[in-house]
């Protein structure tokens, strides 16, 4: 009898790795996955936060392709070592603070890791020749396998026949022919192939939830490691700066506002990591002070912060402040007279 082989499949949750895992589980292969978890990509987050999306799904993608697979998935929490590559990205950084070829290299390396010490055979992703600019190209995806130290126990199922053969194809686990030549941004051929397995669920083709590929949330994140003279970051300020407006009045502190109910209830969590404040005259968001202030800033952030209430074109609006020792006083401002300067100072 033939030992049956086993891979890795790297799961992110979109289609494309969905596709790829199906393609070897039906060559009679089998097929786990694993998911790394970065910290970059909570998905639902701020689905389940604010009122306008709550209608969203909340899923976690990862877990429920592998449901519809039907194979085990591992989890893996890289948040801490995966710091590194953010920081300092040997092949640079994209259209905004993301890494994908660092990071695709990071992930596969730890896969091959991962199958080394679990007597597993392969590995396989769902990259598409032409797909992502920085990872998925012509010359890159070479470097991936090198640098990785995967080499050849790098499947790619849906792009396999524009690489170079792999030993899973020369060994004969599986069968070279049955693998695909996609190529390009288009995911037309994905969906038809979806469909040619029965599959009419899955998240969005164009997918992705790296919170790093947006350009706002890349702004913020610049903004962080400047005002603090550092890069670094911790998982309560990857989750702040997804919710919420961020305004730098001056280049010592930061007010994060919520823009409704949820988020405010969400910002309540971390009242006694920050300054906060929030207007007890008339309706208004929730807001926490980020940075080394005086009575002069806090004057200005209250006067912010009327600005955003229901009391913004009185003259006078009551804002409560409460410190991180919990004192609390109010302060009766006038609210900023323009939205201009709001805008200007808008990360």
């Amino acid at each position: 009898m033939t030992e049956k082989r086993k891979a890795i499949a790297l799961i992110s949750g979109g289609l494309d790795s969905l596709l790829a895992a199906k393609v070897i589980q039906e060559q009679g292969v089998h097929v786990e996955g694993i998911n790394f978890f970065t910290g970059f990509c909570v998905e639902g987050h701020t689905h389940a936060i604010r009122k306008k999306d709550r209608a969203r799904p909340k899923r976690n993608n990862a877990l429920w392709v592998a449901e519809q697979l039907g194979i085990k998935l591992h989890l893996v929490d890289i948040v801490e070592e995966y710091k590194e590559v953010v920081f300092n990205p040997k092949h640079g950084y994209g259209a905004n603070l993301n890494h994908c070829l660092d990071c695709k290299i990071f992930m596969v390396k730890k896969a091959h890791e991962w199958i080394r010490a679990n007597g597993f055979d392969f590995i396989i992703t769902g990259e598409v020749l032409g797909q992502r600019p920085m990872s998925q190209r012509k010359d890159t995806m070479p470097v991936v396998s090198r640098d990785s130290g995967a080499n050849d126990l790098l499947l790619r199922p849906l792009c396999a026949k524009y690489q170079p053969i792999t030993k899973p194809e020369l060994e004969g686990w599986v069968d070279r022919e049955k693998l695909y030549n996609f190529n390009g941004r288009s995911r037309k051929p994905q969906m038809a192939l979806a469909r040619e397995f029965g599959l009419t669920d899955y998240a969005q083709p164009a997918g992705g939830c790296c919170f790093l590929t947006d350009v706002q949330y890349s702004s913020k994140l610049a903004d962080l490691w400047q005002a603090r003279g550092e890069k670094q970051y911790e998982m309560d300020d990857i989750m702040l700066l997804k919710v919420g407006r961020h305004l730098r009045p001056r280049p010592n502190f930061k007010l994060i506002i919520s823009r409704e109910e949820g988020e405010g209830n969400f910002l309540q969590g971390y009242r006694k990591q920050f300054i906060n404040l929030k207007t007890t005259s008339h309706a208004g968001p929730m807001a926490l002070l980020d940075g080394q202030v005086d009575e002069a800033d806090i004057q200005l952030a209250a006067r912010i912060v009327a600005r955003y209430s229901q009391g913004k074109q009185e003259q006078q609006v009551v804002v409560e402040v409460a410190d991180l020792a919990g004192n609390i006083r109010e302060l009766t401002v006038a609210p900023l007279p323009s939205e201009d300067v709001l805008e200007e100072w808008h990360l």
